[in-house]
């Protein structure tokens, strides 16, 4: 009895192969197994609901009801709204957190620009220096909070320092109370989130230095401009979709600044230093007022909400893109 042997033409080894190739894949990827997704992206889902959208909308219901130390006790309307129009502190800490959008983003924005400028040219440790500069962004924040707190003592180095100064010119020194005034107290606040946030800004602005074409520069150049224009009319247009990424960054960032307040001060003194997202913790935490605490916290929400906006329609005015 003679055995014969099966053949099959190229096509055929190529289909049975590839049906073979598609029974044994466990994980490829069917039309039909769309669900099989889903399933794995129910966890990220079930917490993104339960801990954003149900707990934004929970807040936006305790901003209307009466809430207190013992929990709910009845639709309260807008009272807590009408309240925060009266309340002294809370237009405090309004003006507070205005002091601070106003001072920080314009000072960060231009110090970190400035610093990517000059660690973008050839100089020698500019690696190191870069690192420098980016260890503030690392550090914590408490930590950093503490040591700043023993600089700006009454008897502190920096006084100490400016004290010095003032005797090499025959200057007569009184050493401020920074933290402990009302006059200075914002500006150590100030202080302490530029050399935080600083190195931040330099890293995301250098980034964008290097990717400025240099037949732009070279063009410029040709037609004899300076420096200044070159910065100007090259520099400035081609980073500044980078400026406006930052500009919304740090300012969500100052309206909701929280720790530095909170540990270089305590929000004083007479609240001098106190923010608004600070007023809401301790509405929340100290006083147990959930419904006001829900009810600045919406504010505020509205409030970041069509400053973004407005941010967004103003762009088109002054940041350039190379597609447009």
């Amino acid at each position: 009895m003679r055995a014969t042997a099966l053949t099959l033409s190229p096509p055929q080894c190529f289909m049975a192969s590839t049906t073979s190739t598609k029974s044994r894949g466990l994980f490829r990827w069917r039309p039909d197994q769309q669900w099989e997704a889903y399933l794995f992206l129910l966890p990220s889902f079930l917490g993104f609901f339960v801990f954003i959208v149900l707990a934004v909308v929970m807040s936006l219901g305790i901003s209307f009801s009466d809430w207190g130390l013992t929990g709910w006790k009845g639709f309260a309307g807008l009272k807590n709204y009408q309240a925060l129009l009266r309340d002294p502190i809370f237009w405090q800490t309004v003006y507070n957190t205005i002091f601070y959008i106003v001072t920080i983003v314009p000072l960060q924005l231009i110090l970190g620009l400035l610093m990517a400028l000059a660690l973008n040219q050839a100089i020698r440790g500019r690696i190191f220096y870069r690192l420098i500069y980016f260890m503030p962004v690392v550090t914590t924040i408490v930590a950093g909070a503490i040591v700043f707190r023993l600089l700006l003592s009454t008897n502190g180095p920096v006084n100490q320092l400016l004290g010095e100064i003032a005797g090499l010119f025959g200057i007569p020194f009184a050493a401020p109370n920074w933290l402990g005034s009302t006059q200075y107290s914002k500006w150590s606040v100030v202080t302490l989130t530029l050399w935080k946030n600083t190195g931040f800004t330099m890293v995301v602005y250098l980034a964008a230095l290097q990717g400025v074409p240099q037949e732009l520069y070279d063009a410029a150049n040709t037609d004899g401009a300076n420096a200044w224009q070159r910065f100007w009319n090259v520099t400035l247009p081609l980073i500044s979709p980078t400026t406006f990424f930052l500009l919304i960054l740090q300012l969500i960032g100052a309206f909701q600044i929280f720790t530095e307040p909170f540990v270089m001060t305590r929000g004083g003194p007479a609240n001098s230093s106190l923010s608004v997202v600070q007023y809401i913790y301790y509405a929340a935490f100290r006083d147990i007022r959930m419904d006001k605490a829900s009810a600045m916290a919406w504010f505020l929400f509205v409030f970041i909400f069509l400053f973004t906006l407005l941010q967004n329609r103003l762009q088109q005015r002054w940041v350039y893109y190379e597609s447009e």
